[in-house]
């Protein structure tokens, strides 16, 4: 009962720590002036990772087993990796681009678990036979880590597409605007115009200067997410695959849940080889970041739409094991 009480305010806590981060993040994008509301939002999450940390443990010493037996815990898990991500950054003292992904993804996990869920699926079940191996922790928090490191950089991914599309869209506009101005007011009016269009080059420059910052960072942030989960992803496949060797007697069966790891693993190869391809270069972070866009709704079908179907080797129930 005491382990129960102790959950239940951990859950909540954390809940409400990552709203205020939320509200925290969307008051600095107002207001710019206020001193020490990013560093605040920084702690806030930092304090909810260990909320959780602590809510998985509590979890886990009256449960008995590691808390990644059903939805509700591997939700739990995914929020706390979510924080875990947030966090590399912050302690390696580089600026933290994360936040504006980490935070609204902590807190969507984390409240469809606690609030989108049934009572009784918070309950701790008992390990099916299947699942009591030691196997269970390394391949299922290897794979719930990578979709949270694959979607995180996915995600920024379709962050610098909407960035890039935009930019084209503004030179699209600019280009047609010089070319039908000089017919449109006569080349007297045009000249006056321009003289004040150079005057404000240099701000112009240095807003682009930024862009062009911004895109590389979220390109290079990109690349090392999506490479550390595709690193993960392999991992956890792998343990799976002699985890099953073990239970079922066959390393690969083509099951669902396995194919669509497959395919998962297929797409972030892919994006591997685009952002890393000379041959595609002026372009490979375009590609590559419409791959990554490709690959965010692979990862959700494999995470969360294969588990509704409930059939497979992996359907220990559509609301258990979700790995």
């Amino acid at each position: 009962m005491i382990f129960l009480t102790l959950e239940h305010i951990l859950t909540h806590i954390s809940f409400s720590i990552i709203a205020i981060v939320i509200t925290t993040h969307l008051m600095t994008l107002l207001v710019h002036e206020i001193i020490g509301l990013c560093d605040s939002s920084e702690k806030g999450m930092i304090a909810t990772f260990f909320c959780i940390t602590g809510l998985l443990v509590t979890r886990w010493i009256y449960s008995g087993h590691f808390p990644l037996n059903d939805l509700y815990e591997s939700l739990i898990f995914l929020s706390w990796s979510f924080s875990l991500i947030h966090m590399v950054p912050y302690f390696r003292n580089h600026m933290n681009h994360f936040s504006a992904i980490t935070a609204p993804s902590a807190i969507c996990t984390q409240g469809f678990a606690t609030s989108g869920l049934s009572t009784e699926i918070h309950q701790s079940a008992i390990l099916v036979p299947a699942l009591q191996s030691h196997w269970l922790m390394m391949h299922v928090s290897m794979m719930l880590l990578s979709y949270a490191a694959l979607l995180c950089g996915s995600l920024l991914s379709i962050a610098l597409l909407v960035i890039t599309f935009r930019k084209n869209i503004d030179m699209i506009g600019k280009t047609n605007h010089l070319l039908i101005w000089p017919f449109s007011f006569g080349e007297i009016k045009y000249l006056n115009e321009k003289r004040s269009v150079l005057k404000n080059t240099s701000f112009l420059l240095f807003r682009n200067y930024h862009r062009y910052q911004l895109t590389q960072r979220l390109d290079h942030w990109s690349y090392r997410v999506i490479g550390l989960g595709f690193t993960f992803l392999t991992i956890g496949i792998l343990s799976g695959a002699v985890w099953a060797n073990e239970a079922w007697g066959s390393y690969w069966n083509w099951d669902p849940k396995e194919t669509w790891a497959f395919i998962t693993w297929t797409i972030s190869a892919i994006y591997s080889h685009t952002r890393t391809n000379k041959s595609l270069q002026g372009t490979n972070s375009a590609i590559s970041a419409i791959v990554a866009s490709i690959g965010f709704l692979i990862i959700w079908i494999c995470y969360f739409g294969v588990n509704l179907l409930g059939i497979g080797l992996h359907s220990y129930g559509s609301l258990t094991l979700n790995i």
